[in-house]
Order: structure tokens, then C-alpha cells, then sequence
């Protein structure tokens, strides 16, 4: 009986997480394709002295949520703006792990998608695949801003979790987080 009340919390906790990720995608536009938003998924396995609890989701998802160190040096532009959006974070680029040209694909997509006409600082056209460019080195010697999308959601879902389960199994928010959000799809 016990494990059927652990369960559904646990299910309660999951599928708030997920529902509130996927509005954070949606309100903070980064759903064009709904992909990343159709693959998050929670998954809840409870056992008598243990559970199992996952969220899954498309691998770049945790690109999206933690953001990515650029590779260009930290301070500020001409404007005043940052010009490296992410200092310490988890994921980098330059690493060598990622595919060949794969940013550029990527970006070259997107643009597709969102009709981006490419032009310069005087209205003229330039061509899509000087703007891919770009924008590419752009995002590379940035990185990409954390969004948080799957990070608030999960936080806040732990504070509501009651006491008892907090203490029984003995979690921390950081903890459950790491194990909870581990199996990235490929």
C-alpha cells in the first residue's frame, strides 16, 4: 500500500516536471520543430526499499536547459553585451565530441524554418550560407544561454514533495536531479 502512495507521488512529480518543461519550451520559443517537446517523457518504477525515476529526452535538450561554454574569451563587446553567455558550465564546444559541421546543419535548418532572409547592416541580401556562418561562429565563440526549461520545473516539484519521502529515502534536489535527468536519447 505503501508503494502504491510513493508511486503516485512520484508520477504526480514526473508529470508536472514535464508538463511545466514544455511550456517553458513553448514560452520561451525555442519549439519550432517540437521535437525536444514531444520527447520529454517521465518514467516511475517504485520498489519496497527503492525507486526509479527518469525524464527523458532528446539528447540536446540538456544543451537547451544547462547552456554551453563558447569557446571565445569571457568580458564584454564594444556594446557592453557579454561576450560569453556561459563560463562554467557542464557542456563546452571545441570539445571534439559532437559531429563535424554539425552546428552548421543545424543552424542551416533552423534558418529554413524561421524564413530568414539573410541581409547586412544596409538591407542588401547576402548569401544563406555567409549568414550560416555567422551566426555559427557567433553561437560557437558564445555559447548558448542556459534556459532552464526542465531545471525551475524540477526544483519547484521537489519543494512540493512531501517530508516523509523526502526523508525515507534521504534526496536532495541536486542529487535526484543528476540521477533523474541521466539517459539523454540519441
Amino acid at each position: 500500500m505503501l508503494n502504491d502512495a510513493i508511486q503516485k507521488e512520484l508520477k504526480r512529480f514526473t508529470d508536472y516536471v514535464v508538463k511545466e518543461a514544455r511550456t517553458n519550451l513553448t514560452r520561451l520559443k525555442k519549439n519550432s520543430t517540437k521535437t525536444l517537446y514531444d520527447s520529454l517523457k517521465g518514467n516511475v518504477k517504485v520498489s519496497t526499499n527503492s525507486f526509479e525515476m527518469s525524464i527523458e529526452m532528446e539528447e540536446y535538450g540538456h544543451y537547451q536547459d544547462q547552456g554551453v561554454n563558447g569557446v571565445g574569451p569571457a568580458g564584454k563587446d564594444k556594446n557592453g553585451n557579454p561576450k560569453q553567455v556561459v563560463k562554467n558550465g557542464k557542456y563546452k564546444f571545441g570539445t571534439g565530441s559532437g559531429p563535424k559541421g554539425g552546428l552548421t546543419k543545424g543552424i542551416d535548418t533552423w534558418m529554413i524554418r524561421k524564413g530568414i532572409a539573410p541581409r547586412d547592416k544596409d538591407g542588401k541580401f547576402i548569401s544563406r550560407k555567409s549568414l550560416r556562418f555567422l551566426i555559427a561562429r557567433s553561437v560557437f565563440r558564445h555559447g548558448i544561454k542556459p534556459s532552464l526549461f526542465l531545471t525551475k520545473p524540477f526544483e519547484a516539484a521537489f519543494k512540493t514533495l512531501p517530508d516523509e519521502l523526502v526523508e525515507k529515502f534521504g534526496l536532495e534536489v541536486l542529487d535526484l536531479f543528476k540521477y533523474t535527468i541521466q539517459n539523454p536519447k540519441k
